[in-house]
């Protein structure tokens, strides 16, 4: 068994953040994609390692929790993420909130601001997101927003 079959540890989020991409990473904006779908695209792919639809709901639903490396590189591949989300925490938050804007960016008022964004440094990013939260405050619209999975809402600075 060479290395990148070996069963990897990822920790107890690999359900969580598989679900996040599939909730995410849509082909359409009314549909996710199929269990069926990300399999059959992993198994075509050339090189990629065979993986049935089964086996991906197992992972994100968590009855399966131990994938080799190339099974969690073949599925960051299919969702057009770094395989560091899966195995880098610093990584994933990073990961986490270009996912949260893939997700508003289905608004499009949300599209908007985020297009005058564009070019910000973080700083200004954080301080605009903060605002925004405190916004939806004064409007009295509480909990999380879709797609964001952060147990703060706030942003970090660094």
């Amino acid at each position: 068994m060479s290395e990148q079959d070996e069963p990897t540890t990822v920790g107890a989020g690999l359900a969580a953040k598989l679900d996040r991409l599939f909730t995410t990473m849509r082909p359409s904006p009314d549909r996710e994609y199929t269990h069926d779908e990300v399999a059959q695209a992993i198994s075509r792919t050339a090189g990629g390692p065979s993986i049935s639809a089964t086996y991906v709901w197992q992972l994100r639903t968590g009855r399966r929790d131990n994938p080799t490396k190339r099974h969690l590189e073949a599925l960051a591949a299919f969702f057009g993420v770094q395989p560091a989300y899966f195995f880098d925490d610093e990584r994933a938050g990073e990961i986490e909130r270009q996912l949260a804007l893939v997700a508003a960016m289905r608004d499009a008022g949300v599209r908007s601001v985020a297009l005058r964004a564009s070019g910000l440094s973080q700083q200004s990013i954080d301080a605009l997101l903060l605002m925004v939260e405190r916004v939806r405050e004064l409007e009295g619209v509480h909990g999380r927003t879709q797609g964001d999975t952060r147990d703060d809402q706030r942003p970090t600075t660094g």
